[in-house]
């Protein structure tokens, strides 16, 4: 029997076994206290228990995924000190992030370090405690850097399109941007893998269901942000305030009235400093138009259509039980409500 609580709780273990704990100059040890900061805000660990998932479903022990996926997770919790950053954010996980208590000179540190952290672990596999199977080695470092790349990718042109004022984004734009940043290391890469962890090589249609499933979490992500009745782990509304791209404002600036979208736009463009309740009346403004509902939609056809293919993919693998877990949580990550 499979168990993801046992998946989770070993994916725990290893994350902060690789953390350091104590040290004996108080300030280095409060830096420690820092490294393990997001790590302990929780999370639901969905990159990594998919990557473990993945490992067992294609045939192997679970286990063999074990290091892979603990530095998958420093990656997802170093990235999030450095987006909090650049985007101003001010709650990750229900509480402050870590920039507004650390300040930012501190806050860049602790990313950076987790960073280095996370390629200790990965680069076990390489010395001596290597898990997962020798003669996928170098294509599991090879797509472990593709994958961090094209999330790079991704975030330049979030950031670009904020720090440049560009508000008419298309939604084909969107969906690149997305696709690089959110649906590669949140689905994509931990199902490749996980495959490459047990020493298979990866169905070309894990990628394209991967794909589909990381825009409709994304997306389904960005209008969770704009509903106020919904328990989530960021501020109500932190996208409008931050001026974030999304499919919900790609399809608003292409089918408001002109004067309404002029307006919306200027209040978007002010520094978030200056932004107040006004913000509330954009958000209804974009429901008036219909486009959360439009993003909403966007995300089941997406979701539907990579469910599908996805389950295509893990037909035919061994580990069925592993196999039907994956499908469980990327339908409820595609239509979760928190």
């Amino acid at each position: 029997m499979l168990e993801l609580s046992e998946l989770q709780r070993a994916l725990d273990e290893a994350i902060f076994r690789e953390l350091p704990q104590t040290h004996p100059h108080p300030d280095v040890s409060a830096f420690y206290a820092l490294l393990r900061d997001y790590p302990a805000r929780g999370g639901k660990r969905l990159r990594g228990t998919l990557l473990l998932l993945s490992t067992a479903a294609h045939g192997a022990p679970w286990e063999r995924g074990l290091n892979v996926a603990a530095a998958l997770e420093l990656f997802q919790n170093w990235v999030l000190i450095h987006d909090d950053i650049e985007d101003d954010s001010e709650d990750r996980r229900g509480r402050p992030a870590l920039h507004r208590t650390a300040g930012v000179p501190v806050a860049l540190n602790v990313g950076d370090a987790l960073h280095i952290y996370m390629w200790r672990t990965l680069l076990r596999e390489l010395r001596g405690d290597a898990r997962a199977a020798p003669e996928t080695l170098p294509r599991l470092l090879e797509a472990f850097e593709w994958m961090i790349s094209r999330t790079a990718e991704g975030q330049h042109l979030d950031l670009t399109w904020v720090a440049e004022g560009r508000f008419e984004i298309s939604e084909a734009a969107y969906l690149e941007m997305v696709t690089l940043k959110t649906a590669y290391y949140t689905v994509v890469g931990p199902l490749e893998l996980g495959a490459l962890c047990a020493g298979a090589e990866p169905d070309p249609r894990l990628r394209r269901a991967g794909e589909d499933l990381g825009v409709a979490f994304q997306i389904r992500d960005d209008v969770l942000n704009l509903m106020a009745d919904v328990a989530y782990g960021k501020e109500f509304a932190g996208d409008l305030f931050e001026a974030k791209r999304t499919l919900v404002l790609a399809h608003f600036f292409a089918h408001a009235p002109p004067a309404e979208a002029d307006a919306a736009r200027r209040a978007l463009a002010r520094p978030r400093s200056a932004k107040g309740a006004e913000m509330l009346a954009v958000l209804e403004q974009l429901k008036r138009c219909g486009s959360l509902a439009y993003a909403q939609g966007v995300a089941e056809a997406r979701a539907a259509r990579g469910l599908a293919l996805l389950r295509e993919a893990l037909a035919a693998l061994p580990g069925q039980e592993a196999a039907a877990h994956i499908l469980e949580l990327l339908s409820q990550a595609a239509s979760r409500r928190t």
